[in-house]
């Protein structure tokens, strides 16, 4: 089971549209890649390709 990260300050911000989008600081604090395609991904992920830098 993976480990929930409670979100804090920092960890992420609204859209425009509403939505909350995870920041850099949350994924390395998170520790691995979803391989969702994230905005702010810093692992590299590619989700056209499906490959990491």
């Amino acid at each position: 089971m993976k480990k929930i990260i409670p979100l804090e300050e920092g960890d992420y911000y609204l859209s425009k549209e509403g939505y909350k989008v995870l920041t850099e600081r949350y994924h390395l604090k998170r520790g691995y890649c979803c391989e969702s395609g994230c905005r702010h991904c810093p692992y590299g992920y590619d989700k056209k390709t499906n490959t990491q830098r």
